[in-house]
């Protein structure tokens, strides 16, 4: 295999919608999600990210990685508003609809990309009806990350909705089975294939795999 060898030095002279492809590439298959809020004027807002991950289970955090506020964010705007939000798995018939959120609408995106708005009686935020993966959330801290202007906003999962079916007797969740997609870069898309789950590793023990 003939493999290219990049310095940092080089991504400065790389044309610029290929670096940032090229970079947005690099750490393999993200989450993707659908993040749902709400305005002080009652308007709901959706948009697509893929910079969210697991931060701890014991309090249940979340993270979510926010760019730079030079412009407007409504995602951010609203967050700090309300201080409720929701993370919505995007599945297989829906995931074109989940890319549309990324333009700049005027008008809600559940409305302009034809997604359905849903609510519980826990908190403001919106879920996404059509995603079978659901997270509440409540914004804990907030983080400004100076290397790059990007803010890390940290949530604490208040609430769940989830298929009966797709959890495990050990607690495991089997996104594959509910349809969740993930992506790579900024547009592509990806359903998965499990390999296996494995044991818990151990110096002193062979790895066994655990049947789902």
């Amino acid at each position: 295999m003939k493999f290219n060898h990049y310095l940092a030095s080089d991504f400065e002279q790389f044309e610029k919608q290929f670096r940032t492809n090229f970079i947005n590439s690099l750490t393999g298959f993200k989450s993707a999600n659908l993040v749902g809020t709400i305005g002080s004027d009652g308007q709901t807002n959706l948009a697509i990210f893929s910079q969210v991950f697991h931060l701890g289970a014991n309090p249940a955090l979340i993270g979510l990685i926010v760019r730079p506020d030079t412009a407007p964010r409504h995602t951010l705007e609203n967050i700090m508003i309300n201080r409720y939000f929701t993370l919505n798995h995007i599945g297989i018939d829906f995931y074109k609809q989940a890319h549309q959120t990324s333009a700049r609408y005027q008008v809600s995106e559940f409305e302009a990309c034809n997604l359905t708005p849903e609510f519980s009686n826990r908190h403001i935020a919106p879920y996404v009806k059509e995603s079978h993966l659901k997270i509440g959330l409540e914004l804990a801290e907030r983080h400004h990350l100076e290397i790059n202007g990007t803010i890390l906003l940290i949530g604490k999962v208040v609430e769940v909705f989830i298929p009966e079916d797709v959890i495990g007797a050990d607690g495991y969740i089997d996104i594959e089975k509910a349809g969740s997609v993930t992506c790579s870069s900024l547009d592509s898309y990806h359903t998965t294939c499990r390999l296996s789950r494995l044991s818990y590793a151990k110096p002193d023990k062979e790895l066994i795999e655990i049947q789902v």
